[in-house]
């Protein structure tokens, strides 16, 4: 095993120096690819023989609390791994494929502080987002797809709230993907019988402030965070959805009605994130949001089309906005913009 931990975290030093969030291994015959993804961009990092990532696969299942006998069933698992004295949390998950398994780890790094301003490209919509958690009761949804920083933001926005007073704030995550301190963190684990839907229950009955859910998954889910929220609860969550309308849309494809909604949902922000450029060269990546809320969430509601309201600003409106200002390239806008045709 010596020979796989050296090469473990050799692999890992490299990808935290580069700043990947992913890890993937795409193993064929003789020989085993190793890609990052950086900044949202799959690249390729290595290539090592398939007998040594036969050794390396069992070390990580080993390592996370997998089987290492099962290589018929999908597995997930996670491990710990420290990198100049920073923490970071990895969650794999493996994949049987034809003869082989392959293996995709997500990089979190646990001693990174984001601020809300640093989140977002434009600073008006920084201040937007942060009126709405002072709400008191009612639902704020953070929506994207898969890598989004729909989590980050949650986090963020939590500690930015928790920040400013004493509240009893309770989460209700699968998998946990950062540990904050004043928060109740409730892993959920379907196995074990811990759903969402069992969680929410049992936290209701635990004097919450806050709730924040990690998803919403189903109908179920969905209509206990809108009776929570009803009844007096401040409720963050995720949902996954390709702008903010499409989110209203799957709302109502979980059974939520619009009554539900005007009375409960306070905003929803659609996340994208984009390759911030400086002297042509990508150094980070920034969010831009969709947001709704108020009367055009209302009108959104009620079945209005506010596509063309001057005070509705699309991804494709601030895409452009962010090639203007020099922050994206031409290539970055009109990929962005055939991912969203798609």
């Amino acid at each position: 095993m010596s020979s796989a931990s050296s090469l473990s975290s050799t692999i890992f030093k490299a990808a935290i120096e580069q700043r990947a969030s992913d890890i993937h291994f795409y193993p064929f015959a003789t020989q085993t690819d190793i890609y990052f993804r950086i900044l949202g961009k799959r690249i390729f990092f290595k290539k090592i023989s398939t007998n040594q990532y036969q050794f390396l696969l069992t070390y990580f299942k080993f390592s996370s609390g997998m089987d290492i006998g099962e290589s018929r069933k999908p597995q997930n698992g996670s491990m710990t791994h420290y990198e100049n004295q920073s923490l970071f949390s990895l969650r794999l998950s493996t994949l049987p494929i034809h003869h082989q398994e392959s293996l995709a780890v997500r990089i979190l790094p646990q001693n990174e502080n984001h601020a809300l301003h640093n989140l977002f490209l434009f600073p008006n919509q920084y201040k937007r987002v942060k009126s709405w958690i002072s709400n008191r009761a009612g639902l704020i949804l953070i929506t994207g797809p898969t890598g989004s920083g729909k989590t980050t933001t949650l986090y963020t926005l939590l500690k930015t709230l928790l920040q400013e007073d004493s509240y009893q704030t309770i989460s209700l995550e699968d998998p946990i993907e950062k540990e904050i301190q004043d928060i109740l963190q409730v892993q959920v684990n379907e196995k074990a019988g811990m759903s969402y839907h069992t969680g929410l229950k049992a936290a209701l009955r635990h004097d919450p402030d806050i709730i924040m859910i990690g998803e919403i998954r189903d109908k179920y889910t969905a209509q206990f965070a809108f009776e929570a929220a009803l009844t007096g609860h401040l409720v963050m969550s995720t949902l996954h959805a390709k702008d903010a309308l499409g989110t209203i849309h799957r709302l109502h494809d979980m059974g939520i009605t619009s009554t539900d909604l005007q009375q409960s949902l306070i905003a929803v922000a659609a996340i994208q994130l984009l390759p911030i450029q400086m002297n042509k060269l990508t150094t980070r990546r920034a969010a831009i949001l969709e947001l709704l809320d108020g009367k055009m969430l209302n009108q959104v509601i009620t079945g209005a089309d506010i596509n063309t309201s001057p005070n509705f600003h699309s991804f494709h409106h601030l895409r452009k906005k962010a090639y203007s200002y020099g922050f994206i390239s031409e290539e970055d806008l009109f990929e962005s913009h055939e991912k969203i045709k798609s």
